[in-house]
């Protein structure tokens, strides 16, 4: 059974940075695609950023040169290091997994995409 465990999660300043671990467990695919989404209170989930077994990524514009995803698939590991937080961050943060997946060019994750999610992790930046 996929399991998905984020950590990390916490209160920091605007400009300040975290970093946020997916523990991945019964997943063994070797070509996948895996994400991170989030959902602020009153709004949709929305993707952060995607990485695929290649090791492509892709982020929100909204992300772009403050967010980096990685993976290390040694430990079925998945991370999002955050730099240059903002107010507008603040949400509830999601790991998602989905077998087979892999993208190109301007495609961006949305949650249709992804079958196996995990509990969440909450992000709270302070002005």
């Amino acid at each position: 059974q996929v399991q998905l465990v984020e950590s990390g999660g916490g209160s920091v300043q605007a400009g300040g940075s975290l970093t946020l671990s997916c523990a991945v467990s019964g997943y063994t695919y070797s070509s996948y695609c895996m994400g991170w989404f989030r959902q602020a209170p009153g709004k949709g989930r929305e993707g952060v950023a995607a990485i695929d077994s290649d090791g492509s990524t892709t982020y929100a514009d909204s992300v772009k040169g403050r967010f980096t995803i990685s993976q290390d698939s040694s430990k079925n590991m998945l991370y999002l290091h955050m730099n240059s937080l903002k107010p507008e961050d603040t949400a509830m943060y999601y790991c998602a997994a989905e077998p087979g997946l892999s993208f190109s060019g301007s495609w961006r994750p949305h949650t249709s995409d992804f079958g196996y999610w995990g509990q969440g992790t909450q992000v709270t930046v302070s002005s």
